[in-house]
């Protein structure tokens, strides 16, 4: 179960990539369209802004399953490098726990808000393209990201019950 759900979080780590390269690619071409003023035709891309505010937000959610399931958040051990192995297992089951709930709760929110927009029918304002499209995408991401989470809790659970890891070692800040 673990590698599929590792697979599933590196293709969305990909496509988080691949979609910050074009918008890479798109703000270059804005930015020299914009020095070129004119010239050759030449100018911004229109709602280029629009077009990033979507995007970025999707490599957001797209990151977040590859995170979860390595463990590459961002930790601070300052207190708790002195735990027993023992604690330090329930204390992060709490913590995976608590994201995965998060993540949850985010992924219904982004639904309940890709139903909205979908409903009053809202457009950007420069390029008019409808605003559920990213909020569908951005909860592809949470809700992948939800499922991943959910699945390394209970792993978690079991480690805690167990009193040994069922996951394999973490890539985290301090190894």
């Amino acid at each position: 179960m673990y590698a599929f759900f590792n697979s599933i979080s590196r293709v969305m780590a990909y496509l988080g990539g691949v979609m910050l390269t074009l918008l890479i690619v798109m703000t270059c071409l804005s930015i020299a369209g914009r020095s070129m003023n004119g010239l050759f035709g030449a100018g911004p891309i229109t709602g280029d802004f629009e077009l990033v505010e979507a995007g970025v937000a999707f490599a957001i959610f797209a990151f977040l399953p590859l995170c979860q399931i390595t463990g590459s958040h961002a930790t601070v051990d300052v207190f708790t490098q002195r735990l027993s192995p023992r604690a330090d297992r329930v204390l992060q089951m709490c913590i995976d726990l608590l994201f995965a709930a998060v993540l949850v709760v985010i992924a219904v929110q982004l639904f309940a808000g890709m139903q909205s927009k979908l409903r009053s029918g809202q457009t950007s304002f420069l390029i008019e393209f409808p605003v559920w499209w990213g909020y569908a995408a951005c909860m592809i991401g949470a809700g992948i990201s939800a499922v991943v989470s959910v699945y390394i809790a209970g792993m978690r659970v079991f480690s805690v019950i167990a009193g040994e890891d069922k996951l394999p070692q973490m890539q985290g800040a301090d190894t």
